[in-house]
């Protein structure tokens, strides 16, 4: 079964708890506090291999959890990591966010073009820190350790889009399939009625001293860009090659089609697709030139081509400064003309790869476009993991939100005071004590994080209504 795009739920490893312990031995009364770390837990990562060609794997199980990390004991003794947990896909796969809620793709994450290319979807949580670390001049004798951090977790999309040098493209049952038979090892179906092709096929093409992969893309119809027959599925596929044979039936199939019809229709609906892709290097195939009555196709095809500036038919140069297309008029039947097409699909190929050294179809570096989406992607997760909200509820309620916030709320002790005063520390000196402040709260007012409650006690609060007192006091004196 081939599956080019899927849904998956990724839940990296919660972190361990850290230890609350002290030493305790003969002879060493006063031992200390020894609580160790808890263990940090597994991350999610999705990472490309050369050797999948499908996004099987997933069409049926669509949830994948690491494993969590391990509390930490006595004695310093820290708790074992969890295991990274690494999904496997086809070289050309595209991460994105995914609400699963709206059905709506959110951002790129990455763009795995290279074997081995990898990206962390969701990071497991770090390990909770033992009283070990909570010693001061003032606190010898921490009671209170930390819990272990939540993992992320999410819905992303996975969608994969072909690794090709050159695609067959054209209507249905102009033949591609038995093309790319002739021209490759690869073995598609093949039969004489539309949309044998359902799924793309890929084949290894070798002439003399190069090679390259063809890809056998299912038939577009009118409407192809919209969704219609089999196009909006299979049209990504054709993202990344570098080249595009344009195959046409010379025949005009059982239903009669034009051929000069049929060229014009599937570059409209390239064009309609991404204005990029009707760019895209194009070397024009007329096939079944062996059928009675296809005489002439190729002459008029070659008009259509001339008249546009584009053409370079059968390598005879009409305008090198505007040449992008070329012609030839082949049979998969017969043989007819397939070696001077292969051999001028494996030169072009291997043009189009030396003018663009180290950089992809798409106009960039694989690698360096693997390292751009996860470096936006990382930038962009870390700015919402360090900022916060602040909402006025009403009633002298507020609400504070944040990933770096509540991550705190979770690690915390709530039946431990020294572990919640020292919660209270951390809000402060991350400003939200601050933040509540300025948004109106003052003492005694419910504070709400994730589910908890408490009241809210600012020595800020407390400097300010001084200064008021202490305003309205001299604003007194001078009426007087």
């Amino acid at each position: 079964m081939f599956v080019d795009q899927v849904h998956i739920h990724v839940k990296a490893g919660d972190g361990g708890a850290g230890c609350m312990s002290f030493r305790r031995e003969a002879h060493v009364p006063k031992g200390g506090p020894d609580g160790g770390d808890g263990g940090r837990g597994g991350d999610v990562i999705v990472e490309a291999d050369k050797s999948l060609s499908t996004l099987i794997d997933y069409r049926f199980k669509h949830h994948f959890r690491a494993p969590r990390g391990t509390h930490g004991k006595g004695s310093k003794m820290h708790g074992a990591n969890g295991e990274d947990l690494v999904l496997r896909v086809p070289l050309g796969t595209q991460v994105r966010e995914y609400d699963e809620t709206t059905q709506e793709r959110g951002e790129m994450i990455a763009d795995l073009c290279r074997h081995g290319a990898r990206v962390v979807v969701a990071q497991g949580g770090a390990g909770g820190r033992g009283n070990i670390h909570f010693v001061t001049a003032t606190r010898r004798a921490p009671a209170f350790a930390e819990l272990g951090e939540p993992a992320e977790e999410r819905w992303i999309e996975l969608e994969m889009k072909l690794m090709a040098d050159a695609a067959l493209v054209g209507m249905p049952s102009v033949g591609k399939s038995s093309l790319i038979a002739r021209m490759s090892a690869a073995r598609p179906k093949i039969a004489d009625y539309p949309f044998t092709t359902l799924v793309p096929n890929l084949g290894m093409v070798r002439a003399r001293d190069h090679s390259f992969v063809l890809a056998d893309v299912p038939g577009l119809i009118e409407g192809a860009a919209e969704g219609r027959g089999l196009g909006h599925e299979f049209l990504r596929h054709i993202e990344r090659t570098a080249l595009i044979l344009h195959v046409i039936d010379a025949s005009g199939s059982y239903e009669g089609r034009d051929p000069v019809e049929d060229y014009l229709r599937i570059n409209e609906e390239l064009a309609r697709y991404t204005q990029e892709l009707a760019a895209r290097p194009q070397i024009v195939v007329v096939n079944k030139v062996d059928l009675p009555g296809t005489e002439g196709v190729f002459e008029r095809i070659c008009a259509q081509l001339q008249s546009e500036g584009l053409a370079r038919v059968g390598g005879d140069e009409f305008d090198e400064d505007l040449v992008t297309f070329e012609a030839f008029a082949v049979s998969a039947v017969t043989d007819q003309g397939i070696d001077a097409l292969i051999a001028a699909v494996a030169e072009r190929v291997y043009e189009l790869r030396a003018a663009a050294e180290g950089v992809g179809a798409e106009g960039v570096g694989a690698g360096a476009k693997d390292a751009h989406y996860e470096q936006v992607w990382e930038v962009r997760r870390q700015q919402k993991e360090r900022t916060f909200a602040v909402r006025a509820l009403g009633g002298g309620v507020f609400s504070v939100e944040g990933r770096a916030v509540e991550r705190m709320v979770i690690q915390t002790e709530w039946e431990n005071e020294e572990a919640i005063a020292y919660l209270q520390g951390r809000l402060e000196r991350m400003g939200v004590e601050k933040a509540l402040v300025e948004a109106g709260a003052r003492n005694g007012d419910e504070i709400r994080i994730l589910g908890r409650s408490f009241l809210f006690e600012s020595a800020l609060e407390a400097a300010h209504e001084a200064d008021g007192e202490e305003e309205e006091r001299d604003g007194g004196a001078d009426d007087r």
